[in-house]
């Protein structure tokens, strides 16, 4: 039976076997018990999926420095990092609690048999229900707030959704440590047996997407692997929606203005967002857009200065760090780019990569130059005005697009938003796309290839999608969920046209 070994990235050595590859009869199993206990858990209510995400919050909380242990052997991430990021996990969690108690997500909404303008019309009551049992892949990057307890799991546990976990190869422990805790969790509240699940390795992904039982798939990592679940999911006998997030290049573009005012500032920003996290980040701007002339030769040198003073990074996986290699080899072979620095040279057996800033026109933007390179380096595209139209529209749609500019260039900020505004799924100005907070308005996702879909991944709308509408019509009261119920007060609903808020 093969093994998913737990690896230190730091030296590459395998540190422990953590479970088994989970077989192609186990990943049937659990999705077998998974759909068993989709009508339970479902049945059960909003109250009890609000007190299910607590618990989960609260177990996880319970046990942070053996997270944050683990967490930092098995990834190389420093401990402030990951203590951050178990507080996110854990307020995500409480948060969705929040959003099932409020109830707004649920989209109730009742017509009142009576006439219209199209004629009679009878009685339809309209609500958003849970699709089932959801295959959530964990991430590398983060392996708390998008793996085991992340968005996708509490988003779709609030929404009524079973969930199965594929555990990330990079973090195997952290991924059944935080798994176990979860099902702690449910166990005190009682939830019913299936709810939760997690599988290893590979293979047991690609079983999980094609078994019938499950409804939705999340999905946070690499174009190619999004691409061949999307396979698997063609090749089944009925489609189910495939949420990925892929690939994301994340420009930055800074005025002439912004670049004469604080080109320093800048710079530290640039370089403190490009290798924070080894640069493992899929908010990492990729891509700056520097103007030419003086002031932007000056953001590019102290970008250039910062980046030869940072260390190696030592990255989560080997994959990850040969793909590195390759990308940024590749580049520096391309004829158009320069290389302008490179910070600390590998260290030790494990996975450790060098920083490096690149520099090409922004005129010879193409191929390799406008593709995710994911790990500690960026590529400074310098621009005149004339060409920076040019420049925008050879880029690939992303999560992020940043403007830093001053206030008096109003119309060139204009400009570059409506340019931009197509390919992204979020806008930033005068700020760093890395972090991405967890609120009501968030919106993490974009055009292809950064996403496949409309939905955000972070913040309380994720939910949806793991949800679809159902209408009733003209159905006796015994029938309703009791949130269409004419008596029903607690949540904002539209009733015959007009929005009431919950009391």
């Amino acid at each position: 039976m093969s093994m998913i070994d737990s690896i230190d990235p730091t030296t590459g050595a395998i540190v422990e076997s953590v479970a088994e590859v989970t077989t192609n009869a186990e990943v049937d199993a659990l999705a077998s018990k998974a759909a068993a206990a989709a009508p339970v858990f479902a049945a059960l209510g909003r109250e009890f999926r609000a007190r299910l995400l607590r618990a989960i919050a609260d177990e996880l909380e319970s046990i942070r420095t053996d997270i944050v242990a683990v967490g930092t052997r098995e990834t190389a991430l420093p401990e402030a990092r990951l203590n951050g990021e178990l507080t996110r996990t854990v307020y995500q969690a409480r948060l969705f609690a929040e959003v099932v108690d409020d109830g707004g997500y649920l989209e109730a909404t009742i017509d009142h048999a009576g006439d219209t303008p199209m004629g009679p019309g009878p009685d339809l009551r309209r609500l958003l229900v849970p699709l089932g049992p959801v295959a959530v892949f964990g991430a590398s990057n983060f392996p708390l707030a998008f793996s085991v307890p992340g968005g996708d799991t509490v988003s779709a546990l609030a929404a009524g959704c079973p969930v199965i976990v594929k555990a990330h190869s990079s973090h195997p422990a952290l991924s059944k440590l935080t798994f176990d805790t979860m099902t702690r969790a449910a166990r005190t509240v009682d939830a019913p047996d299936g709810l939760l699940g997690i599988v290893f390795g590979t293979s047991s992904g690609a079983r999980l997407v094609a078994n019938p039982a499950i409804a939705a798939v999340g999905f946070t990592g690499s174009l190619g692997g999004g691409k061949a679940l999307l396979d698997i999911i063609a090749g089944r006998p009925g489609p189910i929606p495939f949420y990925g997030e892929l690939s994301s290049l994340n420009p930055l573009v800074v005025t002439p203005g912004a670049a004469a005012a604080r080109g320093a500032d800048i710079a530290a920003g640039v370089v403190a967002s490009v290798t924070g996290s080894g640069g493992q980040l899929c908010t990492k701007p990729g891509l700056v857009l520097v103007p030419l002339g003086s002031e932007g030769d000056a953001l590019v040198s102290a970008a250039a200065e910062l980046v030869e003073q940072a260390p190696a990074a030592t990255l989560l996986n080997q994959r990850i760090s040969t793909s590195y290699d390759q990308i940024s080899t590749s580049l520096k072979q391309t004829e158009e780019v320069t290389v302008i620095a490179e910070g600390g040279k590998p260290v030790g057996d494990g996975f450790s990569v060098t920083p490096r800033l690149l520099q090409v026109d922004a005129t010879s933007l193409h191929g390799g130059e406008v593709e995710e390179c994911f790990g500690p380096t960026a590529i400074i595209a310098r621009y005149d005005l004339d060409s920076l139209d040019q420049a925008i529209a050879a880029l690939p749609a992303s999560l992020t697009s940043t403007i830093h500019a001053e206030d008096d260039e109003t119309e060139l900020v204009q400009r570059l938003s409506a340019s931009l505004l197509p390919k992204s799924g979020r806008l930033l100005f005068n700020g760093y796309p890395t972090g991405v907070l967890v609120s009501w308005a968030q919106q993490h996702g974009g055009p292809w290839p950064s996403t496949n879909t409309l939905h955000t991944s972070v913040g309380t709308t994720s939910i949806r999608r793991w949800l679809r509408p159902v209408t009733w019509q003209s159905a006796p009261t015994a029938v309703l969920p009791e949130e269409l119920q004419d008596d029903y007060l607690s949540i904002p609903r539209r009733v015959d046209g007009r929005l009431q808020l919950g009391q």
